[in-house]
């Protein structure tokens, strides 16, 4: 069934006027519509699948972030790329939280995790894909819970929360946040990474855009309508933090989509300018990482 949105989830407005119309090009090829609130401008799938509905959509041997076993190149490039890539979100961890305990949400099947043990963290994990927790728990040595609100009542009890392109899919987004800031140790620290709506590679490519993910991707957020958001729930801005390896795995996934073929050399391209244009016209990159705390009383 689809459910349909009569507030802005960031400002609570209901003015909302059409964005864009695009495709689930990953998986079922239905079309969905995006819409705008006209006071905050932020974006969302309106009306989309509800909790029940959203499984459907991710049932696929290339969801790559549930399938650590996937032997495509796309899956391949993937893997390496997030070799590299749990190197550097450690590393933005290390420098930024205090080392203790950390809760990774929506974190598939625990190899970030499996990391911070290995670096030291007491490590939890919040995962709903049943076959992703599984891995996790089983091969990974990760606790893992499905569903976040399972952790209410452990008030203060992680140093850092990390969200690696989650909250973009969380049906209860202020719900799930009431629950993140109850979860949070003083001066502990929040981390989320997003798709930039603003990026010059989501220009490019319009509805073609392979970071619109319909509808895993409930929400689109830019630096602006992030920061508002978590605003209205006590955090702070601290940083902003490029993800520039997204642009070119976006790109080839956004080439595929627009152009029906797979090329290489031009999503690599496009992937660089889109990050030195990021720089040029300071409307960041195409994924950006946000550390925030908790506001003082």
């Amino acid at each position: 069934m689809t459910e349909r949105i009569f507030s802005c989830p960031v400002c609570e407005a209901t003015d909302f006027s059409p964005f864009i119309e695009t495709t689930d090009f990953f998986l079922t090829g239905e079309d969905f519509a995006i819409q705008q609130c006209a006071a905050c401008e932020f974006k969302f799938i309106n009306p989309r699948p509800d909790e029940a509905e959203i499984g459907r959509y991710y049932q696929s041997a290339e969801y790559i972030s549930h399938d650590a076993k996937s032997k495509s190149l796309f899956s391949r490039l993937y893997k390496l790329a997030r070799f590299v890539s749990i190197r550097s979100k450690f590393n933005i961890v290390q420098r930024h939280a205090n080392q203790g305990t950390i809760l990774d949400i929506g974190c598939g099947t625990g190899e970030f995790l499996r990391y911070c043990k290995s670096r030291g963290f007491e490590v939890s994990g919040v995962e709903p894909n049943e076959k992703a927790a599984l891995y996790a728990q089983k091969v990974n040595k990760i606790p893992v819970t499905n569903i976040l609100s399972n952790l209410a009542g452990k008030t203060g009890n992680f140093d850092c929360i990390t969200l690696w392109h989650v909250l973009e899919h969380l049906h209860s987004l202020n719900e799930s946040l009431d629950v993140v800031k109850e979860l949070l140790a003083p001066g502990g620290v929040l981390i989320i990474a997003v798709p930039n709506g603003d990026s010059w590679d989501a220009q490019k490519y319009g509805k073609y855009w392979a970071a619109f993910d319909v509808p895993r991707h409930l929400y689109h957020f830019n630096e602006a309508t992030l920061t508002k958001l978590m605003t209205k729930h006590g955090f702070e801005l601290q940083k902003v933090i490029p993800q520039k390896l997204d642009a070119y795995y976006v790109s080839m996934l956004s080439e595929k989509y627009w152009s029906g073929r797979t090329n290489y050399l031009k999503s690599l391209f496009v992937g660089f300018w889109s990050n030195f244009q990021a720089l040029k016209q300071g409307r960041g990159h195409s994924s950006q990482i946000f550390v925030l705390s908790a506001k003082k009383a």
